[in-house]
């Protein structure tokens, strides 16, 4: 890509925005491994305010989905209410500028700071495995309690997968996947089959944010969660898929910053701690626990094959798409098992 001054589509966006009030600098605060651009802007009056700039995937989409998450950030309950980071609204409604010109069309949206309390630890004791899984089953039961109230969405797992079956018969998509198209078409017509099988179709669905990690959240002292930011991968989708990054936080590997997505993690007798705390506070269905299979079968054809060159620098999207086609999928069907989860829940 030729040069692009963002720090100058941040500066046009927020004079869209509100003109009377001087920047004074614009900080790049962006994540290392992702494409993504994050930055602090701060103004003459000492006022900070976070500025996030894409330019992937389509202008609606990234409306669709900011506009779900400020609707979900201000309709959260206790103790969620100051959970997630608000967006700046101009007069009426979510407030989003788009810049395009013949070398790029990207897009900002403007959040108010989040307050930070501590990172949760890197590797996690039992009892904070058991915490957590309390924490995060009542953030999801929250979601769904106000599921009903958020704008609608357009994105579903099945579009998703269908994307990519698509792209496989474009140009772009023959240069790029035609080494492992036959592998590729294989999961993605597991993924359909066991869909329709589990009846997976009739799972409610709720806000979810897939890519937890111990980056994107803080908790108190007494590990409750307490904030959480980085939204590039939400979606309004079942629930099991934020549990492939749950079985992740608690592995006994813990966070490393050279990371694989291996199926490894979901069987571990750490995250079935996890799971039985979840399990108490917002039951499972043995129908989920099945799903947890397809769910992880799915972030590796969108997140990793589909979509990693654009989530992930160069050197991460090379390795971790190399590990997709030689471990992750091929060894799926071998490494998750279901039965002992279902067993530890007594499904």
């Amino acid at each position: 890509m030729s040069f692009i001054d963002f720090n100058e589509i941040v500066k046009e966006a927020w004079r869209a925005y509100d003109p009377t009030r001087t920047i004074i600098t614009i900080t790049d605060i962006s994540a290392k491994v992702s494409t993504n651009h994050v930055y602090r802007v701060t103004f003459k009056d000492g006022n900070i305010i976070i500025a996030k700039l894409s330019y992937f995937g389509k202008f609606e989409h990234f409306v669709e989905d900011h506009t779900i998450i400020n609707s979900l950030s201000n309709n959260l309950p206790d103790p969620f209410e100051n959970f997630l980071a608000r967006s700046l609204i101009k007069e009426n409604s979510l407030f989003v500028h788009r810049h395009k010109d013949e070398v790029i069309d990207a897009w900002v949206v403007f959040y108010r700071p989040i307050k930070i309390k501590r990172k949760p630890a890197k590797r996690q004791s039992e009892e904070q495995i058991k915490k957590l899984g309390k924490e995060f089953a009542k953030f999801h039961k929250a979601c769904h309690t106000i599921r009903n109230t958020l704008p609608g969405s357009s994105k579903t797992m099945e579009v998703d997968i269908r994307h990519l079956l698509d792209t496989l018969d474009t140009e772009l998509g023959q240069h790029e996947y035609r080494m492992h198209e036959d592998q590729i078409r294989k999961h993605c017509d597991l993924f359909f089959t066991n869909v329709e099988k589990l009846g997976a179709q009739k799972l409610d669905t709720i806000p979810v944010f897939v890519d937890w990690n111990i980056g994107n959240f803080s908790v108190t002292p007494q590990y409750q969660l307490f904030s959480r930011w980085d939204y590039d991968w939400f979606r309004i989708s079942n629930r099991m898929i934020d549990f492939y990054f749950f079985a992740r936080i608690v592995s006994d590997v813990g966070d490393r910053t050279v990371f694989s997505y291996d199926a490894d993690p979901m069987m571990e007798d750490r995250f079935i701690t996890f799971l039985k705390a979840y399990h108490k506070v917002f039951p499972l269905t043995e129908t989920e626990i099945r799903f947890l299979q397809e769910s992880y079968r799915f972030f590796i054809l969108n997140y990793v094959v589909k979509y990693g060159k654009y989530f992930f620098h160069d050197i991460f999207a090379t390795k971790l798409q190399r590990e997709a086609y030689e471990r992750y999928l091929p060894q799926l069907d071998q490494k998750f098992d279901p039965e002992p989860l279902l067993k530890a829940l007594d499904l």
